[in-house]
């Protein structure tokens, strides 16, 4: 039995040089990019880009701060910058846990401490600082100059932050493991929310801080 393929005639060879053609003019680049077209259709996809952009961004800030500790001196930087944040129209959230909440406690943010041992900044060495009485002493120290230099206090700062519309979180795991009540707190203070709703302020801020 022969397997040779049979000879294709005059016939063949013209409807194949035609079908070859045919397909070249087919994916001719030249003729399926139309440059006009190609332009406008650039042209309304950054118009749709633009209006998407309008859409999504109305231009206010948001930031969120996490609050953990509640030194006197570490009571200061989150509300600083929470109400001057504010100040500018930004949507500031200032959730404090563990050491943090005491800053919205009314009676322990009256008390709060500066620590005068490992603080770099104090004028006195750790031998000395760490002399019972000297958290005390320190504290004095730095409210008097604060008083003299006539900057607003921890509970100016407060009523400061609600006044310009901060958000000022008590995590709720945090007060039940301190045994706080919402009645203890500064008014004004959001309660009952916990990390997950912090978590998902932060994710949508421009920016977040850890304190």
């Amino acid at each position: 039995m022969s397997t040779d393929t049979p000879d294709s005639g005059p016939a063949d060879d013209a409807d194949a040089a035609g079908d070859a053609e045919s397909t070249a003019e087919e994916i001719d680049p030249a003729e399926e990019i139309d440059p006009a077209e190609l332009q406008a259709r650039i042209e309304e996809l950054e118009e749709e880009l633009s209006a998407v952009k309008a859409a999504t961004d109305d231009g206010e800030k948001s930031m969120t701060i996490i609050a953990t500790k509640g030194s006197f001196d570490m009571a200061y930087p989150p509300l600083i910058l929470a109400s001057t944040a504010a100040a500018f129209g930004w949507d500031v959230v200032v959730f404090h846990t563990f050491w943090g909440l005491d800053i919205l406690h009314e009676e322990k943010s009256r008390e709060l401490k500066l620590s005068a041992v490992g603080n770099p900044s104090m004028p006195m060495p750790n031998a000395l600082a760490a002399l019972p009485g000297m958290d005390s002493v320190a504290t004095k120290m730095m409210k008097r100059r604060i008083e003299e230099n006539g900057t607003a206090t921890v509970e100016e700062l407060i009523d400061l932050s609600l006044d310009t519309g901060v958000d000022l979180q008590a995590c709720q795991m945090t007060m039940d493991l301190m045994g706080y009540e919402a009645e203890d707190l500064h008014d004004g203070v959001t309660t009952d929310v916990g990390a997950a709703t912090a978590l998902e302020h932060m994710a949508d801020s421009d920016v977040q801080l850890l304190i």
